[in-house]
C-alpha cells in the first residue's frame, strides 16, 4: 500500500504548534525558576505557625514565586531593628505601622492581612471563682469577662484567696507581654486605658488621667515576655499556679487545637477562653520594605491562603465565615462573631502609653 504524503502546509503547521508549545512550556518553567525569590523580614511570633505551614508555603511559591523567611520580633521592637537585608515587617497592629511612619517615614506599601481579637485565657478554677463573683457571664456557651469589674479587683489589691482560690499566691493580675515591645501587651494596655476612662476611648488628652493607674497595674507584673507566642506557651506549660490568667490573641488557642490535637485534648477541660467586654481587634499589617517584599501582598491575600489562615491558624479573614464554622475547631466558648468591641486609642495616645510603660 502506498503511503499517503502529508500535506507540507499541514506538516509545517504541526511543527509550528509543537515548537510553540515546547517553547511556552520551557519558558514557563524557566520563568518560574528565575522569578522565585526568598523574602526575609521580621515576624510577630503568633504568625510563625502560619509561615511554617507547608500547604501555605507551596501556594506562595507556586503561584507567586516567593519563599517567606523570617526572624521573630515583637511588633513594636521590629520597627527600630536594623532593616538591612529585610524585605518586610509583619507586626500585629495599626499602632506599629504608625510607629514606623514616625520613625522611618512612609513605607513602600502596607496592607491588612489578618484580624484577631484580644482575649483572656485562664484555667477552670479561676473561671469558676470569677463567675461566682459575677465577673464572668456566659451567653450561648461563650464566656465574657467584665473588664471594668476585673480592673477594679486588680486596683483594689484583691488576692486570689479573697476570690475564693487560696491555692493561688498573691493578688489578682493578668499577665501580658511587654507593652513597649509587643503588640498584644500594647493593645491590652490600650484596652485597660479605655476601661479606666469609663469605657470611653482615650485620646491624647484624656490618656494623661489614666496613666498613673495604668502604670500601677503593669508595675505589679514583674518580668514580661516580649513575644505573645512565648507567653502563651508558658501559660500552657506552667499551669495555673504560675499563670492564672493571661491576655493574648484568639487565634493562638485555635491554632493550638488544630496543630497539636493530642496536647489540646489533654488540656482542653482546664483551658478557658474569655472575651473581654469590650475587647479590641488586632489588625495584622504587612509592611513592604522592598519591591520584592511588595510581591508577597497579593500572595497573602490569595483566597486559599486566607482560607488556610482561618481553618488551620485561627485568624479571622475574609474567608472565615464561609470556610469553616467556629464549631469545627472543637474549642469550647469560641464566639462565632465578635460584637462587643471598642476602638483602640489613636496613635498619639498609644505613644504616651508606650512611653510611660517602657
Amino acid at each position: 500500500m502506498k503511503r499517503r504524503a502529508i500535506d507540507p502546509k499541514i506538516l509545517g503547521l504541526l511543527i509550528l504548534v509543537a515548537v510553540a508549545a515546547f517553547t511556552a512550556m520551557a519558558y514557563g518553567i524557566g520563568s518560574k525558576r528565575r522569578n522565585i525569590v526568598a523574602l526575609d523580614g521580621y515576624l510577630g511570633g503568633e504568625k510563625i505557625g502560619f509561615f511554617e505551614d507547608q500547604e501555605a508555603a507551596k501556594i506562595l511559591k507556586d503561584r507567586y514565586g516567593i519563599v517567606m523567611d523570617y526572624s521573630k520580633a515583637g511588633s513594636l521592637d521590629m520597627v527600630t531593628l536594623d532593616e538591612t537585608g529585610r524585605d518586610y515587617l509583619f507586626p500585629s497592629s495599626q499602632t506599629a505601622l504608625e510607629y514606623y511612619r514616625e520613625e522611618r517615614g512612609e513605607p513602600l506599601k502596607s496592607e491588612i492581612i489578618f484580624n484577631t481579637p484580644i482575649v483572656l485565657y485562664t484555667h477552670r478554677m479561676v473561671a469558676d471563682a470569677l463567675e461566682k463573683k459575677g465577673i464572668i457571664t456566659w451567653q450561648d456557651g461563650v464566656g465574657y469577662a467584665d473588664m471594668s469589674a476585673l480592673t477594679q479587683l486588680i486596683l483594689a489589691d484583691t488576692s486570689w484567696a479573697d476570690l475564693g482560690i487560696p491555692q493561688l499566691y498573691g493578688n489578682i493580675s493578668i499577665d501580658t507581654t511587654d507593652p513597649a515591645k509587643s503588640n498584644s501587651g500594647n493593645m491590652f494596655a490600650g484596652l485597660l486605658a479605655n476601661t479606666l476612662n469609663g469605657g470611653q476611648t482615650v485620646d491624647g488628652e484624656t490618656v494623661e488621667q489614666v496613666l498613673p493607674q495604668l502604670q500601677e497595674i503593669f508595675s505589679r507584673l514583674g518580668y514580661m515576655e516580649t513575644s505573645s507566642a512565648d507567653l502563651f506557651d508558658q501559660f500552657l506549660k506552667m499551669g495555673v499556679g504560675a499563670k492564672p490568667m493571661i491576655a493574648g490573641y484568639e487565634n493562638q488557642l485555635l491554632e493550638f487545637a488544630v496543630e497539636e490535637p493530642e496536647d489540646f485534648a489533654q488540656l482542653k477541660e482546664d483551658l478557658v477562653l474569655l472575651y473581654p467586654t469590650p475587647t479590641v481587634w488586632s489588625t495584622h499589617i504587612y509592611i513592604a520594605l522592598t519591591g520584592n517584599g511588595e510581591r508577597a501582598i497579593d500572595g497573602l491575600l490569595d483566597e486559599d491562603i486566607q482560607r488556610l489562615a482561618w481553618e488551620k491558624h485561627g485568624f479571622r479573614t475574609n474567608a472565615y465565615l464561609a470556610a469553616t464554622s467556629a464549631d469545627d475547631f472543637g474549642v469550647a466558648g469560641l464566639a462565632p462573631e465578635i460584637t462587643q468591641v471598642t476602638q483602640i486609642p489613636n496613635y498619639q495616645a498609644m505613644r504616651r502609653i508606650i512611653d510611660c510603660l517602657d
